[in-house]
């Protein structure tokens, strides 16, 4: 695009960011409709509309376009993405089964850039950018949109209250939205999940001008990224049995931790072999963190208005994807380095994991809060 279009890369990767900004925007009201309507009309036509941005964007000749099709994309992935399939899980399996299904759905996403990405690269050295956005249309209508209308089916009903009982919402265990806002652990749990998405897509954005002013080759600082990169895999098929063993809400504190901690250990990059438990526990940390957020939601505030809920976490953990590539770059110019932005983020990172683990919901909601 920057060769055929004559457009810079910031111009290019600006809309990518008002993409990822709209799909921050998008997450709640898409909780509060799945909660009332279900997940299969709602995914279905965002992979419809995902379809046709695609086919859109193959035509574009003009910067203003580009940049209306990624706000409506943005549409489109908050309507496609985790948030709408997490809350379509959430409503279909109980709690024994949760955490299994939450992984399976998480390990395909993260199948996702591996199949992806050198596919990407193979279309456009064929068919050049605009026809492999036409393949990748064709491919998203074929598979998507008949998934999600006809395999997808709403979550099943819940028996109706005997005469004289309470009724049947009541009996379904869980906070609405507005409750848990009033609780502490909401906000918490909002700000950690923004901090910790700020600093992942910071550091995977500044990594390797930071580490080729310490010395290192591009060559090594990508390397590392693709090494944190495949360290998610590994770690999400341990996240359900170590959860179930120690709680979600203190893996997820210790998940912030470690990500602190990495954090640290980058700020003080030394040579070479210091770097790779930096790689190792950062990598494994992030992949964790995306089941974390899935699953601790439904724990701690119950899964009745989980899409809602959720939706507003997301809020900020998504808004913090569109926001971390400016704001890492403001910070590092107002504090003199990458190294003290590393130490205020995993500082931020810190104060996330204890809250995390030590602060309450209130009544009203499920048992892990207790």
């Amino acid at each position: 695009m920057e060769a055929d279009l004559g457009w810079s890369r910031v111009e290019i990767t600006g809309a990518f960011s008002v993409g990822m900004g709209v799909a921050a925007l998008a997450a709640l009201p898409v909780g509060r409709w799945i909660d009332r309507h279900g997940a299969r009309a709602l995914m279905t036509t965002g992979s419809c509309l995902a379809t046709v941005l695609l086919l859109a964007w193959s035509r574009i000749e003009s910067l203003s376009a580009l940049y209306a099709v990624w706000c409506l994309m943005g549409a489109a992935l908050a309507a496609t993405l985790y948030e709408p399939a997490f809350a379509a899980v959430v409503g279909w399996f109980a709690t024994r089964g949760r955490d299994k299904a939450l992984l399976t759905v998480t390990l395909a996403g993260a199948l996702a850039s591996t199949v992806f990405m050198p596919l990407e690269a193979w279309l456009v050295a064929r068919l050049g950018w605009r026809g492999a956005l036409v393949a990748l249309a064709v491919t998203l209508a074929v598979i998507t949109i008949p998934l999600h209308a006809l395999v997808l089916r709403p979550a099943p009903r819940r028996a109706p209250p005997a005469p004289g009982a309470e009724r049947a919402e009541s009996r379904v265990p869980g906070l609405t939205l507005r409750a848990s806002a009033r609780t502490a652990v909401f906000w918490v749990l909002l700000a950690a999940f923004f901090v910790a998405n700020f600093a992942t897509n910071a550091v995977t954005v500044h990594l390797i001008p930071y580490l080729s002013d310490r010395g290192y080759s591009p060559t090594v600082a990508a390397m590392m990224i693709g090494w944190m990169g495949a360290m998610q895999l590994p770690a999400r098929l341990l996240f359900a049995p170590v959860a179930s063993r120690f709680g979600h809400r203190a893996v997820t504190g210790v998940i912030f931790l470690v990500q602190a901690l990495s954090l640290a250990q980058l700020a003080l990059a030394g040579e070479l072999p210091t770097l790779v438990p930096m790689v190792v526990m950062l990598g494994a940390a992030n992949g964790m963190a995306t089941l974390a957020r899935a699953t601790i939601v439904a724990e701690i505030f119950g899964p009745r208005h989980y899409g809602s809920i959720s939706g507003a976490v997301a809020l900020g953990a998504n808004g913090a994807r569109a926001v971390a590539p400016v704001g890492a770059a403001l910070l590092m110019v107002a504090l003199g380095g990458y190294a003290r932005v590393f130490w205020l983020m995993a500082a931020a990172l810190v104060v996330a994991g204890l809250g995390v683990m030590t602060s309450r919901a209130g009544p009203g909601a499920g048992a892990e809060m207790r």
